[in-house]
């Protein structure tokens, strides 16, 4: 069984509320078994239009494992501390090699 990785871009424009979303979320992912691997360090875009304000990627152990985590109960919770703190909130869960 391969890891997976979900890879988010985002734009934050409410910074204090998005911080309890973080402080949630972090434990969250470890307890499902994943881990940050980024988490809005610097970037550049090297090829193509995009142009990402913040970048995370997580790895979890399996793709039914970051599934389980999203679409659980716990992540589901967590996601409404979110609501309103970002400008736009992209995510895509990427199978691992």
């Amino acid at each position: 069984m391969s890891a997976a990785y979900l890879i988010v871009e985002m734009r934050i424009n409410d910074h204090e509320q998005y911080k309890a979303y973080m402080a949630a979320a972090a434990p969250a992912v470890k307890a499902a078994g994943g881990e940050y691997l980024a988490r809005g360090s610097r970037h550049e875009s090297l090829e193509g239009d995009w142009q990402p304000h913040r970048v995370v990627v997580l790895r979890f152990p399996s793709y039914e494992a970051a599934k389980s985590f999203y679409d659980g109960d716990v992540y589901g919770d967590i996601r409404k501390l979110r609501a309103g703190t970002t400008e736009y909130f992209n995510m895509v869960l990427v199978d691992g090699m």
